[in-house]
């Protein structure tokens, strides 16, 4: 038998529910205004950080606003199933895992010689079989030179032009540097850095620290790189042309696919997992889940890396993000570049160098 209809509210009574529904509508209203910095004009948000890439390296339509001058490449993975233990993504499970990736330069430039930075960077896309994806964006520093999205912005911000002279004023930089101690380690590594000759021979690294988790539901903190099997990593030599690491990236592949290990360092207790400006101590163990093995390469304005947006907090099952205030940074500003870049007209000028076409 059904159970009778229950009765009518009253007046009142729905008028307090619709009081109730509008409530919960204004306060996820009101958190999502907070969170994209609507109701506080003072927060850091993500437009302030692209702008001032922008205006640190000046406005080029169509480009990314960092990592600008880049080539693509495709691939894959090969898992050798060692990480099955500590993480259910099938990325470290199956055979073969298809690869789209990006090396590029750390400038907002897209006619910078490939001299002008001591560093590279890698960013990856991997296509899972059950529809998911991972994507990284790696860079060949150790570490990152600070820990928050406000001291990368003040870092920005050191950098930026004087209007007299075009170029960022002598104290601005030491003076950020001596005001941000955490910086050491990033310094320290500068001081020896050498541009090198080869993206080849570079090893990228995640800086940002990710939790593996397995099917227990247990979790394991690691920082990932991917190292290089080609060693003939001599820098960059004055004479090199401002294009020279796309040309040494196609005679390297002509001759056969390039090879990285990817290495999984595994955190201790302790160990920071939410600041990408410290280091983790030498000896933590080390896992090393497979091959990074790249056939081919692809003109950025035509290539399949081009309107890829790689946002290192798009995880598959099985890797997880850390709480470090970078990566949601990182993700928030790489999709107000994404935005800009793909509403702009296209880079198709003949005349173009050829580092200098659309990301």
């Amino acid at each position: 038998m059904l159970d009778p209809s229950p009765p009518p509210l009253t007046p009142l009574a729905t008028a307090l529910r619709l009081v109730g529904i509008a409530a919960v509508v204004a306060v996820g209203v009101a958190a999502f205004a907070y969170v994209s910095g609507r109701l506080d004009p003072q927060r850091l948000q993500p437009r302030d950080m692209v702008n001032a890439l922008q205006t640190n390296n000046g406005v080029h339509p169509g480009y990314r606003r960092n990592h600008a001058k880049g080539v693509c490449v495709i691939g894959y993975f090969e898992s050798n199933g060692q990480l099955q233990s500590l993480s259910s993504s099938g990325v470290f499970a199956q055979a073969r895992t298809p690869v789209v990736g990006r090396f590029a330069l750390p400038s907002g430039n897209p006619y910078a010689p490939d001299t002008s930075v001591p560093l590279r960077s890698l960013a990856l896309r991997f296509n899972l079989a059950n529809g998911q994806q991972w994507r990284t964006g790696m860079n060949s520093m150790p570490v990152f030179p600070v820990g928050t999205p406000q001291a990368f912005y003040a870092m920005l911000q050191a950098g930026t032009p004087d209007p007299a002279t075009g170029k960022p004023k002598p104290d601005a930089m030491p003076a950020f540097f001596a005001a941000h101690p955490e910086t050491g380690p990033f310094l320290a590594w500068v001081k020896g850095a050498k541009p090198s000759a080869s993206y080849a021979t570079e090893t990228y690294n995640s800086i940002n620290a990710f939790y593996l988790t397995n099917t227990d539901g247990q979790r394991q903190a690691v920082r990932w790189a991917v190292v290089p099997e080609a060693t003939d990593s001599a820098p960059a030599g004055a004479d090199a042309g401002a294009d020279f690491l796309q040309a040494d990236l196609a005679q390297r592949l002509a001759g056969g696919p390039l090879r990285w290990t990817l290495r999984m360092t595994l955190a201790d207790p302790g160990d920071p997992v939410d600041d990408a400006s410290k280091a983790w101590p030498a000896g933590r163990k080390t896992v090393d889940a497979g091959t990074l093995v790249l056939e081919r390469m692809q003109p950025q304005i035509t290539g399949q890396c081009r309107d890829v947006n790689y946002d290192p907090t798009i995880l598959p099952s099985g890797i997880e993000a850390s709480n470090d205030p970078l990566l949601a940074a990182r993700s928030a500003a790489y999709a107000s570049s994404y935005l800009r870049r793909t509403s702009e007209v296209d880079q198709l000028s003949a005349n173009a160098p050829a580092g200098g076409t659309k990301p």
